[in-house]
């Protein structure tokens, strides 16, 4: 049995996260409702994988590191919260119905590409070097198990999760 990478794991994330993204705009124009579905499995699982960054791979790389109040994890941290921002300008379109939301898509694809790129060339390698088979299987394992509660929030309305070790 081959060991599971972060790399694999969490940029295989990013490519389902990006292809509901492009549904959503493929289909806002002509079946807004399988659109909105697309988006809300996007969102969902934008919100579930940065919450999961933050509160297990994050803390996982910082251990690794040393590197805890600067360096990587910090820039992410910020590059999240106007992700975050970019997020809700979508969703705000989309719960409206308003189906010209062009402009906001494009701030939020121009967040997520800088950002994803980062984490796919410095935080998850370097995880994977750092740390055990044991302790990416657990930190893999973790995120699976993160509460739908979590993530599954409209509005920017999430509640702090602790992620137990």
């Amino acid at each position: 049995m081959s060991e599971t990478t972060v790399q694999t794991s969490l940029a295989h994330d990013h490519d389902r996260l990006d292809q509901l993204l492009e549904t959503y705009r493929q289909l806002k124009r002509v079946d807004f409702a399988r659109a909105k579905q697309a988006f809300r499995e996007f969102k969902f699982g934008l919100q579930r994988h940065i919450i999961s960054e933050e509160a297990i791979f994050f803390p996982l790389f910082e251990d690794k590191t040393g590197m805890r109040d600067h360096g990587p994890t910090a820039v992410m941290r910020a590059e999240h919260r106007e992700i975050g921002r970019c997020l809700e300008a979508l969703h705000d379109k989309v719960r409206r119905q308003d189906v010209n939301s062009e402009r906001e898509e494009e701030e939020l694809l121009q967040a997520l590409s800088v950002h994803n790129q980062k984490e796919e060339n410095v935080l998850y390698p370097t995880i994977d070097q750092l740390a055990s088979a044991e302790e990416k299987a657990a930190a893999l394992r973790k995120m699976e198990e993160l509460p739908e509660e979590a993530y599954r929030t409209c509005c920017g309305h999430a509640g702090h999760v602790h992620i137990g070790s």
